[in-house]
């Protein structure tokens, strides 16, 4: 089922299950922004990420003793008992709550809420993830939204670019043909500003970013105005990725990453884990903001 929200500017449309942001599109000129998640293709348009990002060493992961299996970026993706627990005309609450089914892949009891809010020319997506547990929890968690590339007719991928908000020198690990992150680093911008997109870029797999200075990207074109912020406040790791020859680029603001191929796969030992007290609640949000 797909739940709608908007204002005077935009139509945003999320799909319950997977809590999958699905439409963000502009009412003064019916332009579309995001991927329509093409199954010939790639069948997503924007996979919540928790509680791991990318995929784990032999596909399962390893707590106090016990081994838990989990398909690429977690439990919440695909998720069909994702419920609705609050919505008005511009904004939605959508939640995942822990059971019998996600202990089996988890070990945590939680709540996983997922809002999506419009305002101005913006969706504000925030993530609050509750510890209903007795023990510290550990988990990751991120986005991984595909916005349409070329966004106007008569462009090519080539003639866009991500521009950074700061002045970035920045290298990426390289993926393993399962997923895993290798222990090198390939320099993809030299004190730049801009990654010009092209057909080969994500030839290897998605290029991911530690140490960002930027907390703001923006998808722009050389042949007009139109373009595609999105600001990651509170995310320390960044993802780009798309299908090699696909019309999208996926803008992945990331608080953890994929296993590493040499990683010992404890739950606990995983790279930019979060710890989260038993009782407490932690709080992310991102932004995605269109330029028209």
């Amino acid at each position: 089922m797909e739940c709608k929200i908007s204002n005077l500017n935009l139509e945003v449309k999320i799909e319950q299950i997977g809590a999958e942001l699905c439409s963000i599109k502009s009412k003064t000129t019916d332009r579309e922004f995001v991927w329509n998640a093409d199954p010939t293709i790639w069948g997503s348009s924007a996979p919540v990420l928790f509680p791991i990002i990318g995929g784990l060493k032999n596909g399962e992961t390893e707590y106090e003793g016990k081994k838990y299996a989990m398909p690429r970026h977690g439990i919440v993706r695909h998720n069909q008992r994702i419920h609705v627990v609050n919505q008005e005309a511009d904004r939605i609450t959508l939640r995942l709550t822990s059971d019998e089914l996600t202990h089996k892949q988890y070990p945590f009891d939680f709540t996983f809420d997922i809002s999506f809010r419009v305002k101005d020319n913006s969706v504000i997506v925030n993530y609050i993830i509750k510890n209903t547990d007795t023990r510290d929890m550990y988990f990751s968690v991120g986005a991984h939204p595909a916005f349409n590339c070329p966004m106007n007719e008569g462009e090519h991928y080539s003639d866009y670019y991500l521009e950074f908000a700061e002045r970035e020198t920045l290298s990426t690990s390289t993926l393993t043909p399962d997923g895993l992150v290798r222990n090198d680093n390939i320099e993809v911008i030299n004190n730049d500003t801009i990654l010009p997109l092209t057909d080969h870029l994500f030839d290897n797999d998605a290029l991911i970013f530690r140490n960002l200075k930027s907390r703001r990207v923006t998808l722009r074109s050389r042949k007009s105005d139109t373009a595609l912020e999105v600001s990651f406040p509170d995310f320390n790791y960044l993802g780009i990725w798309a299908k090699p020859g696909a019309p999208f680029v996926c803008i992945e603001p990331w608080l953890g990453v994929a296993d590493s191929e040499n990683g010992d796969g404890q739950l606990i030992n995983k790279e930019a884990v979060i710890k989260l007290p038993a009782g407490e609640k932690f709080e992310a949000k991102y932004i995605i903001k269109i330029i028209e």
